[in-house]
C-alpha cells in the first residue's frame, strides 16, 4: 500500500512542497505537491535526491572513530564520552579558545541544527567561530544591522508584485533564489514581463536568468558597488529622489548624496564596462516605475566590496521609495519570528568587537571569517586553534584555499564533526557522531521564512522513524552540552541534566509551537500552532508581504549612511582609477540547478551527465591562448593551479572565466563512492583567502586573478593528497555517470 507524506523540501533556500509516496518503507516517488500554496507543485530535480540521501550505503548511521587511516564503530556512549573527554582536555590544557568551530551551510536546513545544534556550538564559548556566512551573505546581514538596527531584518524582493526588477550577481533560475525564498521563481519572473514590467540583469556571465531578462550588461567582477554608487548619483544629480514615505524615518540623505557625487557614470563607465549612457537610463527606469526593486546576491557578497555593493542597493530602494512598499524590498512578517524574539533577548548583532589573531580580521555576531580559519590552526602562537568541531559543513571544499585548510586539519590535537559523511573535511576528524537526515526528522524553515517572497508556513513530521541507536543534531547537541556541563563543576550538574531534560521534552517541534503561539498569528482561536499545521500538511498561506516600517526599525530610523559603511568608500574610490590589468583573467564562480555546494554530489541522479566542472571561457580568451572546446587548461592563481576541461562560450564576458565550486572528490580518505567517480577539481584550491572583503571580512570568490594555459602534455591522474596545486584528472567517457 502507497502512503504520501506532505513535507518541504530542504535542499536548497525555495523550501517547495513535495508529495513522497512510500511502499513497504521505501520511497517510490517524490513529486510537486500541487495543493502546496507557495510553490504550487514546482519542484527541481533535488528534491528526488531525498530519497538517494536517505538510501545511500555511504550515509554513517553510527558513530565512528579514527584510529590511524581506518575508522572503528562506537557505541553513543563511548562516542559522546570520548568527544566531552577531548574538548574538555583540549581546553583545560590550552584555554577555550584553542577550541575553533565551523558552522556549515546544511544547518539553515535542519530544524534540530537550527535550535539545540547551533546552542551547543554557542556553548562552546571560543571566540573561534567560523560558519559559511562569511563565505556566503554576510555582507547583507551587516548592512541590515548597520542600516535598520537588527542582522536579520532583510529586505526581500516582493517580486509578485514588482514592475521593474533589477538584478546583479544572482540567477535565481538555478538557485531557486537565495535570500530570497521564492519556490517557481521563473513562472513569478515570467509573470512579471507578462504584466508589462522589465527583468534587467547585471552580471559578468550571461546567466539563465539573464537569457530570459529583457536586457542583460555585462559587468566587471568586483564593480557592483561603483555601478550603484553611479545610479544612485545620477537619481541626485537628476532630481529623481523620491523617498516618499520613508522620508521622515531617514537619516543622512544629505549624506549619501555627497559621498556619491564622485561616482558619475562617465567615471564608472570604463571600471565597470558599462556605458555611461546605460547606466543613466536604468537609472530613470529605476525611478519611473513606481513599484521597482533592486536585488544583489552572491556575485555582490562574494567580492572585496561586498559590504558597500549590499549597502548601496538597499539605498538605492530607500531612496526612490521602494524600501517597504508592495512591489519594491520588503521585510517579511514569518510565523516565528526570530527577529522579535532575538530582539527582546537582547540580541541583535554586533560587529567588530575582536579580531581574529593573525591577520586582525572582524568579527560578526560571534564569529569570525572563514578566511582565517586556515592561518589561525597552522600558525604558532598564543591562541593557536589546537582543535576543531565542525557541524554540516566541509570547508576543505567551500572555504578559501581549502587545500590549504586540508593541510592544517591532520595536525590538529582533536576534531570532531557532526555529519553524516566522511567527506574532504571529516576524514580528518578524530570522532565522527552522524545525525538523521531529512526525511527521518522533523522539519520547519524557521530561517527560510524570514526571506519568503510571501509569508506562509508548513510542519513537516518525519517521513521514516529513526533507524534503531540514530540520534537527531538537536540531541547530540543537548547530550554533548550536559557532559561537558558535568565536567565543569560538580555543583553545576544539575543545570546539565536539567537542560538535557528540558531539550528531551520540548526539542525542536516544542520551540516551534512556543513560537508559532507566541508570534503574529499564534493569537486567538484558530491561532498558528504545531497542531494547527500538521492538520493542514500542504501549507498554510498567511499573505503577501505587508508594510511594516516603522515599527520593525530599532528606535524607528533607518542609517541611509551609517559610519561603519560610508567610511569605507574611500577604498572603493581608488577603484576609480585602478584599471584592470592587461591580459589578466577574473574568476567568478557559477551553479548548476543539480547541484548545491558539495553535498549533493553523492547522489548519481543528480551527478550523472556530461561534466559540469568545466572553465568557462570567452571566445576572444580562448583564441589568444590557443584553446577550444574539451581541451584541457591549467588554471594557475597565488595559492595553487588546477587542470579541468575547457567550455568556449559567448556567455561569459571578456577578461572572465568560471569555474563552479563544490567539486574535487579525489581526496584520499575520503568515502563518497559517487563523487568520487566524477570527474572535478575544486575552485577552492585557487581561490584566494587574502583576497576579501576589507570591511566584512567576506571571502572574495569572485573575481580572483588567474592565468590559463593550455596543457600541452597529457592530463595526469588527480592527486590524492592536498598539495598547493592540486590536480584532476581528465574527463573519461567511459567514466560518465
Amino acid at each position: 500500500m502507497v502512503t504520501t507524506h506532505y513535507r518541504s523540501c530542504n535542499l536548497c533556500e525555495a523550501t517547495c512542497g513535495i508529495a513522497v509516496d512510500v511502499e513497504d518503507d521505501r520511497v517510490v516517488s517524490i513529486r510537486g505537491d500541487e495543493d502546496d500554496p507557495f510553490s504550487r507543485g514546482y519542484i527541481c530535480p533535488k528534491a528526488a535526491a531525498l530519497k538517494d540521501v536517505h538510501e545511500d550505503p555511504d550515509r554513517l548511521r553510527e558513530p565512528v572513530e579514527r584510529r590511524g587511516s581506518t575508522w572503528h564503530s562506537l557505541s553513543w556512549n563511548e562516542a559522546l564520552d570520548k568527544v566531552a573527554e577531548g574538548i574538555f582536555d583540549l581546553r583545560r590544557r590550552h584555554g577555550k579558545d584553542a577550541l575553533g568551530a565551523y558552522i556549515g551551510n546544511p544547518t539553515i536546513h535542519s530544524l534540530g541544527a537550527m535550535t539545540f545544534g547551533l546552542a551547543f556550538m554557542r556553548s562552546l564559548g571560543t571566540r573561534n567561530e567560523y560558519s559559511a556566512t562569511s563565505a556566503d551573505q554576510l555582507p547583507h546581514m551587516l548592512s541590515s544591522l548597520a542600516m535598520f538596527g537588527h542582522q536579520l531584518l532583510l529586505p526581500v524582493p516582493d517580486v509578485d508584485r514588482t514592475s521593474y526588477m533589477l538584478m546583479l550577481g544572482a540567477n535565481p533560475l538555478v538557485s531557486n533564489g537565495s535570500l530570497m525564498t521564492a519556490p517557481g521563481i521563473k513562472s513569478r519572473l515570467e509573470a512579471l514581463r507578462r504584466r508589462g514590467g522589465k527583468l534587467v540583469v547585471i552580471d559578468p556571465r550571461r546567466t539563465q536568468t539573464a537569457a530570459m531578462a529583457d536586457r542583460h550588461h555585462f559587468i566587471r567582477p568586483g564593480t557592483d558597488a561603483l555601478f550603484v554608487a553611479a545610479l544612485l548619483h545620477t537619481i541626485f544629480a537628476e532630481g529623481l529622489a523620491a523617498p516618499d514615505r520613508l522620508e521622515d524615518m531617514v537619516d543622512g540623505a544629505d549624506t549619501l548624496r555627497d559621498l556619491v557625487a564622485a561616482y558619475s557614470p562617465d567615471r564608472v563607465a570604463a571600471p565597470t564596462g558599462i556605458a555611461a549612457d546605460d547606466i543613466r537610463a536604468i537609472a530613470r527606469e529605476f525611478s519611473a516605475a513606481g513599484a521597482a526593486v533592486c536585488y544583489g546576491r552572491v556575485g555582490v557578497c562574494t567580492q572585496e566590496f561586498g559590504g558597500l555593493a549590499a549597502w548601496l542597493i538597499n539605498a538605492l530602494n530607500i531612496v526612490t521609495g521602494n524600501l517597504d512598499r508592495p512591489g519594491g524590498a520588503m521585510f517579511t512578517k514569518p510565523a516565528v519570528d526570530l527577529v522579535r524574539t532575538a530582539s527582546a533577548a537582547g540580541f541583535r548583532g554586533s560587529f567588530d568587537r575582536y579580531r581574529s589573531r593573525v591577520r586582525g580580521l572582524p568579527e560578526f555576531s560571534g564569529e569570525l571569517p572563514v578566511a582565517a580559519l586556515a592561518e589561525e590552526i597552522d600558525t604558532p602562537g598564543q591562541g593557536q586553534i589546537r582543535g576543531l568541531v565542525t557541524l554540516a559543513g566541509n570547508p576543505v571544499l567551500s572555504a578559501p584555499n581549502g587545500a590549504r585548510l586540508g593541510r592544517a586539519l591532520p595536525g590538529l590535537d582533536f576534531m570532531v564533526s557532526i555529519d553524516p559523511y566522511i567527506n574532504e573535511t571529516t576524514r580528518h576528524a578524530h570522532v565522527i557522531l552522524p545525525p538523521t537526515t531529512a526525511l527521518e526528522r522533523d522539519h520547519f524553515d524557521m530561517a527560510l521564512y524570514l526571506l519568503s517572497v510571501r509569508n506562509v508556513a508548513k510542519y513537516s513530521p518525519p517521513v521514516f522513524p529513526r533507524g534503531p541507536g540514530q540520534r537527531h543534531e538537536w540531541e547530540i547537541g543537548l547530550e554533548l552540552m550536559a557532559r561537558l556541563e558535568r565536567k565543569r563543576s560538580p555543583v553545576r550538574r544539575l543545570g546539565g541534566r536539567a537542560l538535557r531534560a528540558a531539550g528531551a521534552r520540548l526539542g525542536p517541534r516544542g520551540l516551534v509551537d512556543f513560537g508559532l503561539k507566541a508570534g503574529p498569528y499564534g493569537i486567538g482561536r484558530g491561532g498558528l500552532s504545531v497542531k494547527r499545521l500538521l492538520a493542514e500538511p500542504h501549507g498554510v498561506d498567511l499573505g503577501p508581504l505587508e508594510p511594516r516600517l516603522p515599527g520593525a526599525l530599532r528606535a524607528g530610523r533607518i542609517a541611509l549612511a551609517p559610519p561603519v559603511l560610508a567610511g569605507d568608500l574611500a577604498r572603493l574610490r581608488r577603484r576609480l582609477d585602478d584599471p584592470p590589468s592587461a591580459g589578466a583573467l577574473q574568476l567568478i564562480g557559477r551553479r548548476h540547478l543539480r547541484s548545491n555546494n558539495s553535498w549533493m554530489h553523492n547522489s548519481r541522479r543528480l551527478v550523472k551527465g556530461k561534466p559540469r566542472c568545466t572553465l568557462v571561457i570567452s571566445p576572444a580568451d580562448a583564441d589568444e591562448r590557443g584553446l577550444r572546446s574539451g581541451d584541457i587548461a591549467d588554471i594557475a592563481s597565488r595559492t595553487g593551479a588546477i587542470r579541468v576541461p575547457v567550455e568556449v562560450s559567448g556567455e561569459i564576458m571578456t577578461g572572465v572565466v568560471s569555474l563552479p565550486h563544490g567539486w574535487g572528490h579525489d581526496r584520499e580518505g575520503s568515502r563518497l563512492s559517487v563523487a568520487a567517480e566524477v570527474p572535478g577539481a575544486s575552485v577552492n584550491d585557487i581561490t584566494d583567502e587574502n583576497l576579501i572583503d576589507a570591511l566584512s571580512g567576506t571571502a572574495g570568490f569572485s573575481g580572483v586573478p588567474v592565468t590559463v594555459t593550455k596543457t600541452e602534455a597529457a592530463a595526469s591522474a588527480a592527486s590524492k593528497s592536498d598539495t598547493s596545486a592540486p590536480t584532476s584528472a581528465e574527463p573519461d567517457p567511459a567514466n560518465q555517470v
